[in-house]
């Protein structure tokens, strides 16, 4: 299965910023949800390199971390993309 963006009548659509790419989105979805519907399926590095996106889906695994507005560490799985948010990917080498 492909990652997509599905929108039904009366979704309320909206516009986020990762990494300086403009995303399109729907009003409820999570910022997880965006990245994967553009068919971005990792976005964060482990220690050893290896690429990291969503894993658990529900916030207990902390693989999914983004920069939102300036606040470090959101888990995208977890938190709503609101129209305007503007999203930066992040390393856990970053300090």
């Amino acid at each position: 299965m492909s990652p997509r963006l599905v929108r039904a009548d009366g979704d309320t659509p909206l516009r986020v910023t990762v990494d300086g790419q403009p995303l399109q989105g729907v009003r409820g979805q999570t910022i997880a949800g965006v990245l994967l519907a553009a068919g971005r399926l990792a976005w964060r590095e482990g220690p050893s390199g290896a690429p990291r996106g969503v894993f658990c889906g529900i916030g207990v695994c902390f693989d999914c971390l983004v920069t939102v507005n300036g606040l470090r560490d959101v888990r995208a799985c977890r938190r709503r993309a609101r129209d305007g948010d503007e999203i930066t990917t992040q390393s856990r080498g970053e300090g």
